[in-house]
């Protein structure tokens, strides 16, 4: 099992627990995609806030999240505002 939590400085925190870190990131993405979308903002700082802080982190998940939980490591990457750190769940 893997867990998987984020926040968003002084918005946001949540947090998903599966097996398939694939599924982390989808739910990653699309969780902190739609508080960022219901934030308020202006489309276009919404879509510079995605490209600057999201994909990175849920980019960094997919390559190097995935290979330090394979080693039994923890991962963690911040971007700007944004934290996001896995483990393994026991």
């Amino acid at each position: 099992m893997i867990k998987l939590t984020w926040a968003l400085v002084a918005e946001h925190v949540d947090e998903w627990t599966g097996d398939d870190i694939v599924q982390g990131a989808a739910v990653l993405e699309a969780r902190v995609g739609a508080a960022v979308d219901a934030s308020g903002m202006k489309p276009e700082t919404v879509q510079n806030w995605r490209t600057d802080f999201l994909t990175p982190v849920v980019e960094s998940l997919r390559t190097e999240g995935t290979a330090a939980l394979a080693r039994g490591e923890s991962w963690s990457k911040a971007a700007g505002p944004f934290l996001a750190c896995a483990s393994s769940a026991s």
